[in-house]
């Protein structure tokens, strides 16, 4: 049942008088951040020249927060506990900050913001002003690993950094705004995977203040027993904690998180003591408190307290009305600073003595900077599990089928620092090897028939992607590894939380104290050239080119073509630190190109000439056939061999593109070929024909800046797709073989007029092949059985 306390009393008239004192200069030292650039302890009386010309800040939100904080604190030093906090209002950066200056931590990563008056200037001017920090609780902030710039994501970070963390609790803020997005709406299932006997414990706060940035919040409105029977049905217990009285609260607050505490306590010892592990019912609390509370009630004879007029910067015109800079002299001085902050404005000693010590501040705790504690995955050798290639096309296996062995010996040797992560779709994607040696992780009922369902299980499946990526961060985040898998086209659901995790590596790369976290790998299979019976809705390479939108030092994208390349490619994933890594490939059998070796070599270079599908050995070649993805190069094979067939003495140089990056320049991207090399293989001034396993114009944006830009010519993905076969498919995008030797046909200088029987006939072909598979439901075998043969003597025209 729910528990409303607003009878006990835990804390002594004297801890309630420090926790209060902790409280209002957390909130000081807020207000001071949003409004003050000189006169941090109002020495003076208050002048327009000490206010910011431009206010930015969001002060709504941040009493809540300061409160939740100083109460962790309590906790944390009174239990001795392992604890982090994520805040889900990003909007309450200053407040955070202002407790990590409290801590001290602030001013041990930040030298030149000092424990004292200057200090605290310093730390006021910096917030929301040119060359210094951000708003929100950004990546600069010791001891967040969610910034909550964009709404949604703390939940599912949170319970990300508990899995496997079995002595951490997670504090986990959830602002009433934030808990209208869908995400976070999808988060609260997270309990039916956290497993209280191996994992640490999350403890949701869902703050309510009753208002978003101009509008009531729904969960704030709703009647109370139907927002209890929500997180009851969830998984949760519900603690309620509301008012405006700031000793009642304090007093409420402090009983309720001793029961949450003990709740989490008692079922993480029911769970380790050997018997039954079953889903508990988790605690989380329901904070009320007023929007704004103890700043300025009413401003201009409007209220403010209590309503959407308090979420920003409650006094505006500071600058020019004396009216409004005399309340905000008021406002700063009902905290009584004098009380809080010595004579050289540090705080006063009975301050500095109640936050926790060391590594026990949430500010400080190494696991919220993960590149501390992370460590190398013990990776099996990826060679032995390769497929044999005698001759190139002539052993055929799916990539992810041959990946997914290896993928199942790195689950078991690392079996607390690695997970599988996925919305229902690793068996889908050929990785069901991984259920030799694990499960999906279950803590919701099971019934006879499931499969492969436990609370042990290191697969993470659930039917969002927004969660699996979530968790996925959190998990990095704190110093752990792990691998998203997902289909080609519905990865794009995590668009944006791409886009902030792309941020956050980027920034923390600036930060000297922030520690590289082990890079987030998607492996994307069932993709667009294979969508046999799903069609045109799951058909969209695009994601590709909405990570390339990405700063270069943190985005790598790998097309390998076989299976082979793959396991090289996904070796070099899990090793590497600090990056975001897009990995495309089929889980179709297809023939397979290179050796072991071969294959490792041709990673190393990120592309390279195939020699043995070339027909331009010592010379230079009249046309480069150039492809990427594991369809695209099929296609650009067959196109060679038909070439070779028809066309003997036309010198065709054949290359591969595993790594995508390197067609830029070396001044764009680390992984980018100097000019010098890239005209070297792809020839200054020779027809290229490209085939792309996506959108065509991602190829000339990578290559805009090349010598030989015109003269590329790029076949890939242009929205055209149905329910169809795998030949057709490609036909109907203009991708396929026959369609690629018209198109050296027609761009080989003089060639058009010599081989204009041989362009009817590809023309013939194509529609011979449309033909077929409308009559027989399937593709040619002359097409689908097609394997390359290497011709033995190629001076032997």
């Amino acid at each position: 049942m729910d528990t409303v306390l607003d009878a006990q009393r835990p804390l002594t008239d004297d801890e309630l008088r420090r926790l209060d004192a902790y409280w209002r200069a957390a909130n000081y030292l807020t207000v001071g951040q949003i409004y003050l650039l000189g006169n941090p302890l109002l020495r003076v009386p208050l002048t327009p020249d000490d206010i910011k010309p431009r206010l930015l800040g969001h002060w709504g939100t941040s009493p809540g927060l300061n409160l939740i904080y100083a109460h962790l604190n309590r906790v944390i030093v009174a239990r001795d506990l392992n604890a982090m906090l994520i805040t889900g209002p990003g909007h309450g950066g200053p407040a955070i900050v202002a407790n990590t200056w409290l801590e001290g931590t602030w001013s041990e990563r930040y030298h030149d913001v000092a424990y004292d008056e200057a200090g605290m200037a310093q730390l006021f001017r910096q917030f929301s002003f040119p060359g210094g920090i951000p708003s929100h609780v950004a990546a600069d902030v010791p001891g967040s690993i969610h910034e909550g710039g964009e709404l949604g994501y703390a939940l599912s970070h949170a319970f990300g950094a508990a899995f496997d963390n079995p002595d951490l609790v997670v504090a986990c803020v959830v602002g009433d705004g934030e808990a209208e997005t869908g995400p976070l709406a999808g988060s609260w299932l997270s309990s039916a995977f956290l497993n209280p006997a191996r994992d640490g414990a999350v403890l949701p706060i869902l703050h309510l203040n009753g208002y978003k940035i101009a509008n009531p919040t729904v969960l704030s409105r709703i009647p109370e027993e139907d927002l209890l029977d929500l997180m009851r049905g969830s998984g949760y217990e519900p603690y309620v904690v509301a008012g405006d009285e700031p000793a009642l609260v304090h007093q409420m607050l402090a009983a309720t998180m001793d029961e949450a505490l003990d709740a989490i306590a008692a079922i993480q010892r029911r769970a380790r003591s050997g018997g039954a592990v079953e889903r508990p019912r988790w605690p989380m609390i329901i904070l009320r408190t007023p929007k704004g509370w103890t700043g300025p009630r009413e401003v201009d004879d409007v209220q403010v307290e209590g309503t959407y007029r308090a979420h920003q910067v409650p006094l505006s015109k500071v600058r020019d009305s004396p009216g409004h800079l005399a309340e905000l002299e008021r406002w700063l001085r009902s905290y009584r600073p004098e009380e809080l902050f010595d004579a050289t404005g540090a705080p006063v000693e009975e301050l500095r003595t109640l936050p926790p010590r060391g590594d026990r501040r949430m500010s400080a705790n190494p696991v919220t900077n993960g590149g501390l504690v992370l460590r190398d995955l013990d990776l099996p050798d990826f060679r032995a599990y390769g497929v044999d290639v005698a001759e190139p096309g002539t052993a055929t296996a799916g990539a992810t089928g041959v990946l997914g062995p290896w993928i199942r010996d790195v689950i078991a040797a690392n079996p607390q620092t690695f997970r599988l992560f996925g919305p229902d779709e690793v068996a889908s994607n050929r990785l069901g090897a991984a259920f030799e040696v694990t499960d999906r992780a279950w803590m919701a009922g099971m019934v006879p028939g499931d499969d492969h369902l436990s609370p042990d299980g290191r697969v993470m499946e659930v039917l969002s992607e927004h969660l699996c990526q979530g968790w996925l961060e959190g998990y990095l985040l704190t110093g752990r590894h792990g691998v998203f898998t997902s289909y080609e086209a519905f990865i794009h659901i995590v668009d944006s939380m791409v886009n902030q995790h792309a941020k956050w590596l980027k920034v923390t790369r600036a930060i000297p104290w922030r520690q590289p976290v082990a890079s987030l790998n998607y492996l994307l299979s069932s993709h667009v050239w294979r969508q046999d019976h799903n069609g045109f809705s799951h058909q969209d390479p695009g994601f590709i080119d909405h990570v390339v939108n990405k700063k270069a030092e943190v985005v790598r994208v790998y097309l390998p073509p076989d299976a082979n390349t793959l396991l090289a490619t996904m070796d070099h994933c899990l090793r590497s630190r600090h990056y975001i890594n897009v990995v495309v490939a089929g889980k179709q059998k297809v023939p397979n190109w290179l050796t072991m070796d071969e294959a490792v070599q041709h990673t190393r270079r990120g592309l390279g000439i195939w020699e043995w599908a070339s027909s331009d050995s010592g010379t230079e070649p009249d046309v480069v056939l150039a492809c990427c993805g594991d369809v695209p190069t099929l296609e650009a094979l067959a196109a060679s061999e038909l070439l070779r067939q028809h066309l003997p003495d036309l010198k065709v140089r054949l290359v591969n593109v595993v790594d995508l990056m390197r067609l830029q320049p070396d001044t764009e991207h680390p992984h980018g070929l100097p000019d010098n090399e890239f005209d070297t293989i792809f020839t200054p001034d020779r027809p290229i024909i490209f085939a792309y396993h996506g959108y065509p114009w991602l190829i000339h944006r990578l290559t805009y800046r090349r010598t030989n830009h015109e003269n590329l010519h790029v076949r890939g993905y242009k929205e055209e797709g149905t329910t169809t076969t795998p030949f057709d498919m490609v036909m109907l995008n203009d991708l396929d073989r026959f369609h690629l030797v018209i198109d050296v046909i027609d761009r080989v200088p003089g060639l058009a007029a010599r081989a204009a029987h041989l362009r009817q006939r590809m023309v013939d072909a194509r529609h011979a092949a449309r033909d077929y598979t409308r009559e027989h439901g399937e593709d040619d075998p002359q097409v689908a059985e097609w394997r390359w043969v290497r011709e033995t003597d190629p001076t032997n025209r």
